[in-house]
């Protein structure tokens, strides 16, 4: 009951810094601690076809959303009330809603890059009134790091941004191979594992049973386990492993990765 009280308090809060080509004022769950966490939550949907130029989110998604945002301030809560674990630290959160979106996720990881630059330059001193004299402003602290988004073509954008200024991201759904090259994304990481590993899974199986032919439903995109499949295949390290997966189910895996469709199975069948 106390932590659906606080986060109702919180989501009140209105973020009034919203872009100006944004009709949408976006709404900032915040707890004050000497530690900040910033988190993007889809605790919204995306926005629909007529309303993606103003970015204005879709209804809320009360279980996948909210649940992401009270589980986040329970465990703070939690850590935060254990002397033995940050003694004399006490850790708060920023969280903002990334709907889903790439465009929205963007905007909201700005605000978080905002807040960092801005405190940088109070501590360098760099922060000052019209008249020369020092601010007894305080912005809000710069965050440590960011955990979110939970899409893996969202977290891709928002790791393009976070990393030109040092600023890690932790996903904790994003399960895209293309998020493990440390060349790339360097500032990247998540807590569950990749395509990879779930697509060797399904071959291990595939194998075990040694099945000749398989139907595979995806959806459309390039985030799918088909095309890691295909990929570890034809990848030097994986063919030898791999190499008895061939004929027939080798040609419909090729098919449903190359083409995105079952035209070709269907009129070889």
């Amino acid at each position: 009951m106390v932590l659906l009280l606080i986060l109702s308090v919180l989501l009140l809060k209105e973020d009034v810094r919203g872009s100006a080509q944004s009709s949408e004022r976006r709404v900032v769950a915040h707890m004050p601690g000497d530690i900040i966490i910033g988190a993007l939550f889809s605790v919204h949907h995306q926005p629909t076809v007529d309303k993606v130029h103003e970015r204005k989110c879709g209804a809320v998604r009360e279980q996948y959303g909210i649940q992401r945002v009270e589980a986040m301030l329970h465990t703070l809560e939690r850590i935060n009330s254990d002397p033995t674990l940050l003694p004399n630290i006490t850790l708060g959160c920023e969280i903002r809603d990334s709907c889903w979106h790439s465009a929205v996720a963007l905007e909201q990881s700005i605000e978080f890059i905002r807040d960092s630059l801005i405190s940088s330059e109070e501590e360098e001193g760099l922060v000052r009134c019209v008249d020369g004299s020092s601010s007894s402003f305080r912005s809000k602290k710069p965050i440590v790091g960011v955990i979110g988004p939970g899409s893996s073509s969202v977290a891709i954008q928002v790791q393009n941004l976070l990393q030109l200024f040092n600023i890690p991201q932790i996903a904790y759904s994003a399960t895209s191979m293309d998020l493990s090259d440390k060349t790339l994304f360097k500032y990247f990481m998540r807590v569950v594992p990749s395509d990879a590993q779930q697509a060797r899974a399904m071959v291990d199986i595939v194998k075990r049973y040694n099945w000749t032919y398989v139907s595979a439903v995806h959806t459309e995109g390039k985030f799918f386990y088909m095309h890691e499949i295909c990929l570890l295949m034809h990848s030097s390290t994986s063919l030898l492993k791999f190499q008895v997966l061939e004929g027939s189910l080798f040609l419909i895996i090729l098919d449903i990765v190359s083409c995105f469709n079952y035209t070709n199975m269907i009129q070889r069948d």
